[in-house]
């Protein structure tokens, strides 16, 4: 769940526009690994100061497609492993568990 300073933000048509134009441009790969990637992450974090800053919030240089193990690498800190599976950091860097999809 985004934090509420940022909710309207990541339902705006901007940051979808952005996101998608982003994935796109970096051909859907991981920027660090090169699998499949899942997230667009802000390098500069989202911050209630700099939320309405397009300069930081709609700026390719700010921004990075992560998959779900890098993302949480970049949460969880760089010498600690991913979360455990089944677990996941979301665009806002909340801790969320995976969905199981419907069949």
């Amino acid at each position: 769940m985004a934090r509420d300073f940022a909710k309207a933000f990541y339902n705006s048509k901007e940051w979808q526009h952005c996101r998608d134009a982003y994935i796109e441009h970096v051909h859907g790969l991981c920027e660090r690994c090169h699998r499949p990637g899942w997230i667009v992450h802000h390098k500069c974090y989202l911050t209630p100061a700099n939320i309405e800053d397009p300069d930081v919030t709609l700026n390719f240089d700010n921004l990075e497609y992560l998959c779900q193990d890098c993302h949480n690498l970049e949460h969880g800190g760089m010498d600690q492993k991913p979360v455990k599976d089944g677990l996941f950091f979301d665009e806002n860097g909340d801790l969320r568990q995976v969905k199981a999809p419907p069949f």
